[in-house]
């Protein structure tokens, strides 16, 4: 499977149409929707059948793209620029221009800089977009495109198809609190730079 210059450039044009799309990560797949229209967001909880209070992750395509969208302290920018991009979601104080829809009404919303070269072509085209899992709530994460749950793939536009991602998700991470919300990939090396830092 590849990702071309022509589904790319398809699935931004989705994006920025409000709609809906899929696409890989160095975790799992991801359901990607403009991250700023609330519109998109909530449609974005519909396909997943997630509860609103529950937060969504932004995606960016650099650490510099994210200043944009949070204000992040000098000790979170330093984790940023040692973990991203990677299999991290970086939770930091939202700036006004994120909808509180994304973050269930939070002041802090995660970011998430893929280490996958079409999420990172994707996200250069158009971002922010959500950074959620490509699968209904409380099913498990999808990792390849045949995996979709065909309800699910019915309220996308554009599945970018990458062939198998790496699998295990992201560790979430509270920098300023000093603390892992949820352990994934690279949590071991994480926890030791929060220790240590």
């Amino acid at each position: 499977m590849s990702v071309t210059d022509a589904t790319l450039a398809a699935a931004a044009a989705a994006i920025e149409r409000g709609d809906l799309v899929v696409y890989p990560t160095e975790t799992v797949y991801g359901l990607g929707a403009d991250a700023l229209d609330p519109d998109a967001v909530e449609r974005a909880y519909a396909a997943k059948g997630r509860a609103r209070e529950k937060p969504m992750s932004l995606g960016v395509p650099s650490v510099e793209a994210a200043s944009e969208y949070v204000h992040a302290s000098e000790r979170e920018e330093r984790f940023m620029r040692e973990f991203l991009p990677g299999p991290v979601t970086v939770v930091c104080e939202k700036r006004d221009v994120v909808p509180d829809v994304l973050t269930g009404g939070r002041e802090r919303v995660g970011v998430r800089v893929p280490d996958h070269e079409a999420a990172l072509a994707l996200l250069e085209r158009t971002a922010p977009v959500t950074a959620t899992s490509a699968n209904r709530s409380g099913t498990g994460s999808v990792r390849r495109v045949a995996d979709l749950d065909p309800s699910f793939r019915e309220a996308v536009a554009v599945v970018l198809d990458s062939g198998e991602t790496g699998g295990e998700e992201s560790t979430v991470v509270d920098v300023a609190a000093n603390e892992v919300l949820r352990r994934g990939a690279d949590a071991e090396a994480i926890e030791d730079w929060l220790a240590s830092t």
